[in-house]
């Protein structure tokens, strides 16, 4: 099964299904773990308005999985009902691109007929408790500049893309070319 957002409501919300049953790829131990985590609702005093992350659940607030919605507009009528996680920085014309497509109504929920995948995600794991980078506290560039522990973190954000994406690969070969 491939992670979708099976939902997409134009001005609304782009949400995806609990991902416990993978991708195309199945998922390691650790992605299925966390997967299958239910989430205590916490609710907050953020507001539901475009780019916002937003935990899907059922009836009980207490109930979230790994299901959630990127919202396409404003919501204020979910304010302080689902918990905010997070906010997007960059991307909109993702979301504007997946407004664009065409949905059909089945049921409550307003459907994409075109398959909207993510492809891969990853996880970043602080190097220690602190939360600091384990990187140099300071970095210097070639034109001689410091560079803060910004950069060591961001350095670190690419290294952890880098070898999920290897990962990924590696798998997708081992299953599709003969020999392996």
């Amino acid at each position: 099964r491939v992670i979708t957002f099976f939902r997409v409501d134009r001005g609304f919300v782009a949400q995806v299904a609990a991902c416990s049953n993978g991708r195309r790829l199945k998922m390691n131990d650790e992605q299925k773990a966390v997967s299958e985590k239910t989430v205590r609702g916490e609710m907050s005093d953020l507001k539901h308005r475009r780019g916002t992350l937003s935990m899907a659940r059922f009836d009980d607030p207490n109930s979230a999985t790994s299901s959630f919605s990127i919202l396409l507009g404003n919501a204020p009528h979910l304010d302080g009902k689902y918990a905010v996680f997070g906010e997007m920085i960059s991307g909109d014309e993702a979301l504007r691109a997946m407004e664009l497509v065409e949905t059909q109504k089945e049921g409550i929920f307003v459907k994409p007929k075109e398959r909207i995948e993510i492809l891969a995600t990853y996880v970043v794991h602080p190097k220690n408790t602190g939360g600091a980078s384990s990187a140099p506290a300071a970095l210097v560039s070639s034109d001689g500049r410091e560079g803060g522990t910004q950069c060591a973190r961001e350095l670190d954000e690419c290294k952890a893309r880098a070898d999920s994406l290897a990962k990924e690969i590696h798998n997708i070969r081992s299953a599709r070319l003969p020999g392996n």
